[in-house]
């Protein structure tokens, strides 16, 4: 698999398992020129994702790889990996892919795996995580991308958005509200990526030849 992206292409393969929102929102950046990446696959461990029309009505080519049908984790990560790197991209988005990936696989692909979680990670890895910043008491919150490790919801940051939480919030009005900066800055790091701006080192992650700060690239709700 290609190490690095060579600007102006870039290809991309993403994981789904559900509605693709953030795919479609990475499928409306490239339509509008404003990223270079080209998407060469979207691959599914669920046949019924409506992720998959998405990319069917971009003209995008995609994939079904049901987990259920492995023995285990291992032997379906190796079948994936082996399906994505038919595809021979540089970069594999997470896109609300509900998989613990294994060790070898995110070991595979290191420096080239991107996911997107809905909280201002470190905080509230894992699930529900609108409703346990409410119940902290937060006062802000948001989503952020990362390179993928071994760690579940880890890895060095890429970018965050941070919005307010506020009076009468709910999990569901919160949630909305993230859905709009993660379908804002997915489609930025990714972008970043392919364009070479963006890159995973031992020191973490960069931007510019710069070393990025623990929380990543940060931008408000109302950045410009």
């Amino acid at each position: 698999m290609p190490a690095a992206c060579q600007p102006p292409t870039c290809k991309v393969v993403v994981l789904i398992s559900g509605s693709g929102s953030n795919l479609q929102a990475l499928i409306d950046s490239i339509a509008a020129g404003e990223n270079p990446a080209t998407i060469a696959a979207v691959i599914s461990n669920r046949s019924d994702a409506y992720g998959l029309q998405r990319a069917q009505a971009a003209g995008i080519s995609t994939l079904v790889l049901d987990h259920k049908a492995f023995s285990d984790r291992v032997a379906f990560d190796q079948a994936l990996a082996a399906a994505i790197d038919g595809f021979e991209p540089q970069l594999v988005v997470l896109a609300g892919f509900m998989r613990i990936l294994s060790g070898d696989f995110v070991r595979h692909y290191q420096g080239r795996l991107l996911n997107i979680h809905p909280s201002l990670l470190p905080k509230y890895k894992g699930m529900h995580t609108h409703q346990r910043a409410i119940d902290d008491g937060e006062q802000e919150h948001g989503c952020s991308v990362h390179f993928v490790t071994e760690e579940l919801d880890g890895g060095p940051l890429v970018v965050q958005a941070v919005l307010p939480i506020v009076a009468g919030d709910t999990a569901e009005s919160l949630a909305q509200r993230v859905h709009v900066q993660e379908h804002r800055i997915y489609p930025q790091a990714v972008s970043w990526f392919a364009q070479g701006r963006v890159s995973l080192h031992a020191q973490g992650a960069s931007l510019d030849g710069q070393l990025l700060p623990a929380s990543g690239k940060v931008l408000h709700a109302l950045d410009g």
